[in-house]
């Protein structure tokens, strides 16, 4: 099946960009913190639409969205990924998110549970009360500093992002390198896209409502995350009746670069297994 690329309407009358790929089960696709649904990497979209119908989203604020310089939540944000699903007419989908984006994908399972089928956490948290905290000199890692040169500002970013394994590795260097190679070719995320984000990130907290998330459930985390730190994978999978948990060994906060055909592979194997 060719791509599909459109742009949905948010209830606050946003342009929201989406690309929909592959054919099968839908799997709504939310990137985390600052990035654009390209944020996932050419390698695991093509695995993943080999088996499924992925919808590749780009936050509000990011990518070809609209970019408003004003507040919103990540309930905010779920609705976001409800419009995309509403414009395509699909009425229900499994729901992968990942960092920041695990955190909207967990609003949105809490918001639109007959809308969410399975769900797969990787990489985030369930916010401040309860999570476990990275050093703040790794967040600050993924902060425009001012006057830094784009590429010089990824390269900063990644240094924390990834896990020590795929920076040691030719491989690892090779990925990086197209990577920002291919920067120029989509639009810089605004530096009021960063706050507004972090703001957002801020005022999330699930803690005391994933009990009430019926969806099966896939926890999926590397033991190397310098950003959100492994252990937050117990704390959801303690709070989530039922979940399952799965632990990419020496993978970083970009498991799904560093590790595409396990992420892909483990995922997808749950996601299919949903009834």
């Amino acid at each position: 099946m060719a791509a599909v690329r459109d742009f949905a309407r948010t209830k606050d009358g946003l342009n929201l960009r989406y690309e929909i790929r592959g054919a099968g089960e839908p799997v709504a696709l939310i990137m985390g913190f600052s990035g654009s649904g390209r944020g996932w990497g050419e390698a695991f979209l093509k695995l993943m639409e080999a088996r499924f119908k992925i919808f590749v989203i780009d936050n509000r604020g990011t990518g070809e969205s609209d970019k408003p310089d004003a507040e919103f939540s990540l309930g905010d944000l779920a609705a976001d990924v409800a419009a995309v699903l509403d414009h395509a007419k699909t009425p229900r989908a499994h729901v992968f998110g990942i960092s920041m984006g695990g955190m909207i994908a967990q609003e949105f399972a809490l918001a639109y549970p007959e809308r969410t089928r399975g769900l797969v956490l990787g990489c985030t948290n369930c916010g401040a009360t309860h999570s476990i905290a990275a050093d703040p000199a790794a967040i600050a890692n993924l902060i425009p500093a001012p006057g830094l040169d784009p590429i010089e500002q990824a390269r900063r970013a990644f240094s924390v992002a990834c896990g020590k394994a795929f920076l040691n590795s030719a491989a690892g260097q090779n990925v990086l390198t197209q990577a920002l190679a291919e920067m120029g070719n989509y639009p810089v995320t605004p530096m009021h896209t960063f706050m507004r984000q972090g703001q957002a990130i801020g005022g999330f907290d699930s803690f005391a409502r994933l009990g009430q998330i019926k969806s099966p459930t896939l926890i999926i985390h590397g033991d190397d995350d310098s950003i959100v730190p492994f252990a937050n994978a117990d704390v959801l999978q303690g709070a989530i009746a039922g979940s399952k948990k799965h632990t990419l060994k020496a993978a970083g906060h970009m498991f799904f670069w560093e590790v595409p055909e396990e992420t892909a592979r483990v995922a997808g194997d749950f996601l299919a297994a949903v009834k």
